[in-house]
């Protein structure tokens, strides 16, 4: 009787132990889908902004490309030059490319993103310039950008922060 009664009892917590294996491997099943999930729509909305970005360069609209970056002072252009802050940023685009003419027709290509963690992701590509020659020509090359994504609602999601364009 004592054997029957160690028999039923092994069977029991192997049967517990089965169930919590099941448990554990689809817990981490679905965590996993979730954050595959969050990744795609985080790159999505990167995608976003720099979509945004090109549409509002192409009307000529500085300002509201601007938007796609941290209105901080700690914002930073590397290209020939490093500026650090938004309000130096923008300046630096306003004096650039005054004029839609000078700002010509911009397209980005080669757009590679890779989020780092839930708060930060990078990405490297490629733009163009298409301009006519009295507006400077055309100009082309590589860039790669480190976005964040802001806590606040108001500041509208994912940010960059550090803009490498050469």
């Amino acid at each position: 009787m004592l054997t029957h009664r160690n028999q039923q009892e092994r069977n029991r917590q192997t049967s517990m132990n089965l169930c919590r294996r099941v448990v554990l491997a689809l817990s981490l099943l679905i965590l996993a889908c979730g954050n595959a999930h969050a990744g795609a729509s985080d790159e999505a909305a990167i995608r976003g902004v720099l979509d945004a970005q090109v549409a509002s360069w192409n009307r000529g609209d500085v300002v509201t490309f601007m938007q796609g970056y941290k209105n901080s002072p700690t914002t930073t252009f590397v290209g020939k030059t490093v500026e650090h802050g938004y309000a130096k940023i923008l300046a630096r685009y306003q004096k650039n490319f005054a004029g839609k003419e000078k700002m010509g027709q911009l397209t980005f290509t080669d757009l590679e993103v890779h989020q780092l963690d839930a708060h930060f992701a990078t990405v490297t590509g490629r733009f163009h310039l298409a301009r006519n020659a009295t507006a400077g020509g055309d100009a082309q090359g590589i860039f790669s950008l480190v976005f964040e994504k802001t806590a606040k609602k108001s500041e509208g999601g994912w940010k960059i922060i550090l803009d490498h364009t050469s």
